[in-house]
């Protein structure tokens, strides 16, 4: 069921709601994968959580980034964010996490709706356990989170902060400074 004059029930029309905001830009799906896991023991017993991952490219855009699509549904209802997937320069190169996290946060902020709900996150990779930390690779996600009146009001709602998450994110990527923080 659509719901799209009133809120999402289930995890498809939300799935259905992002995909149609999304399609209508430059990015293209590059793939979809559907969880479901089930609390066997703990606060959560019995309870079941489906779970889908979007993940799509701009086959014109640069190759160092995507968006990432992460959506929940629970028995405490639907959640989700979409995320702008950049990776970075070596860690080495890039210097002090603390000043990055500052330098990504200013050069975002202006871009990135003042509405939502925006958490960014760096995570660090080694290729393995006792490798230099300064090869460590770099990932940065400027997130947003899809907020529960979007998905109370639906699909309209959804597609909406979908487009506005979507043209901000092209923001922070044609920003200078980033592409003097991705590598080469």
């Amino acid at each position: 069921m659509d719901h799209r004059d009133g809120g999402l029930l289930t995890l498809e029309p939300l799935i259905d709601a992002v995909r149609a905001a999304v399609d209508r830009t430059s990015w293209v799906l590059s793939g979809l994968q559907k969880t479901t896991s089930h609390e066997f023991a703990g606060l959560w017993e019995g309870d079941a959580t489906r779970s889908a991952y979007l993940f799509f490219h701009d086959p014109e855009g640069p190759d160092h980034a995507s968006l990432d699509v992460y959506l929940d549904e629970t028995s405490r209802g639907l959640t989700g964010n979409l995320a702008l997937v950049v990776d970075l320069d070596e860690l080495g190169r890039l210097g002090d996490a603390s000043a990055l996290l500052v330098r990504l946060g200013r050069l975002s902020a202006p871009a990135l709706p003042e509405i939502y709900r925006t958490p960014l996150t760096l995570r660090f990779r080694l290729g393995g356990a006792t490798d230099e930390p300064s090869r460590a690779e770099v990932e940065a996600r400027f997130k947003v989170v899809i907020p529960k009146s979007s998905i109370a009001a639906g699909a309209g709602a959804i597609e909406a902060v979908t487009r506005d998450s979507v043209e901000a994110f092209g923001r922070i990527l044609s920003h200078p400074e980033l592409e003097a923080l991705v590598g080469g």
